[in-house]
């Protein structure tokens, strides 16, 4: 069985990985030799074993967060609403009660894909596109 990704170092002292079928470099941004090879082989086994990537990642997730497992979209809608005041509470309370969040409202967030979130988007109005785009503050 071959290997999808090959594991080197640079002169820097930076691991890289290559994705042997892409011919893409990616640096791993670490210079531990250990870490350097956990990841490789992190990489190298979600590949052949696609099925149990989820169940692998839920684990470590646990690990750092034991309530991450229970958290949906509803939890991220509440604790939004929390940190507002006036008229910006008013407006996030009447967005998170809109029908158009149901899809998602009761759904973990460990478990969404982008289709969940394309399917909130897919009701044409711009005001949810909107709200949508503020709960996840790194992609505005």
């Amino acid at each position: 069985m071959k290997l999808r990704y090959r594991l080197f170092q640079r002169s820097s002292g930076i691991y890289f990985i290559e994705d042997r079928i892409t011919g893409k470099q990616a640096s791993l941004q670490i210079r531990d030799k250990p870490a350097a090879q956990r990841i490789f082989n992190a990489k190298n086994e979600s590949h052949h074993q696609p099925a149990i990537n989820l169940q692998i990642a839920r684990a470590y997730l646990i690990a750092v967060d034991p309530l991450v497992a229970r958290r949906n979209w509803g939890n991220v809608m509440e604790e939004i609403i929390r940190t507002k005041t006036g008229e910006n509470q008013v407006r996030w309370q009447v967005m998170a009660k809109s029908k158009w969040f149901d899809p998602i409202r009761n759904h973990p967030l460990i478990e969404t894909q982008a289709e969940h979130l394309l399917h909130v988007l897919q009701c044409g109005k711009v005001a949810i596109n909107v709200y949508l785009r503020r709960m996840f503050p790194r992609l505005n």
